[in-house]
């Protein structure tokens, strides 16, 4: 593919198939390296940030958990290692990726799905996470109303994702990680541009973390609450769907 499949989120909306075909063609591709460029953009702290993101899960009811946007199975391994005895289930337009990270999750059920258009029934997930893939979907919104669709009342949604930093110091220090980052990733990707181009847009370009908080709460969700890690270099957040006595 010679050119980068990011789009606006308007652009996105108005042809959602060819931006997830660009996506899903260009994460298949870049598979084999996908773990390695994980931990040297993120200097490796991505394990730690995952493993904060899962401790907000210990409220959740009990039941199945669901990892959206799976990629190659970081958040589904530590869903399958923390409830052994739930069902977990990744979901992912990209076949090769959860194929490359089947060992991290080997009981873990993988789906090849649009997380924007689930093939699940309504309240069948007491859980859902989504590790650095929000900003990778058609439609945010299309996701939110499809996470809190399938989650069970009172299940909790946890988002990690590399949100543009909206207070000064830590989007100075935002652009400054990504001047750093970025160029040595491009020498990593040299024959791979459009990858290059594509994760520098999708970082630069993305919603805020509170926009993104706002779009949970339009969808139904409550108790929306989020916080920067790591002076801003992403972001966590929360939110959970109502009672079944508060449901609308």
């Amino acid at each position: 593919m010679a050119t980068t499949p990011f789009a606006s989120q308007g652009d996105r909306k108005r042809a959602p198939r060819e931006h997830d075909e660009g996506v899903r063609a260009m994460f298949d591709r870049i598979a084999p390296q996908y773990d390695r460029l994980n931990r040297f953009i993120t200097g490796g702290l991505d394990k730690r940030w995952r493993r904060q993101a899962i401790e907000e899960l210990s409220r959740a009811p009990k039941g199945p958990r669901l990892d959206l946007c799976a990629g190659t199975l970081d958040f589904a391994g530590l869903l399958d290692r923390t409830w052994p005895e739930e069902r977990v289930v990744a979901v992912d337009l990209a076949e090769e990726m959860m194929k490359r990270g089947k060992h991290k999750a080997p009981r873990a059920e993988t789906i090849v799905a649009d997380v924007c258009e689930l093939p699940f029934e309504d309240a069948t997930f007491a859980a859902a996470t989504c590790g650095f893939g929000v900003r990778n979907v058609s439609d945010i919104e299309a996701f939110a109303r499809e996470a809190h669709r399938v989650l069970q009342p009172r299940g909790i949604l946890v988002v990690l994702e590399a949100f543009r930093p909206e207070q000064a110091i830590p989007a100075f220090l935002h652009r400054a990680y990504v001047g750093r980052a970025f160029p040595a990733l491009g020498k990593i990707f040299l024959r791979e541009r459009a990858a290059y181009e594509y994760f520098v847009a999708s970082v630069g370009q993305f919603v805020t973390r509170r926009d993104f908080e706002s779009v949970l709460r339009d969808a139904g969700f409550c108790a929306v609450r989020g916080r920067e890690m790591t002076f801003g270099v992403s972001g966590l957040v929360v939110a959970e769907k109502r009672g079944a006595e508060k449901s609308r």
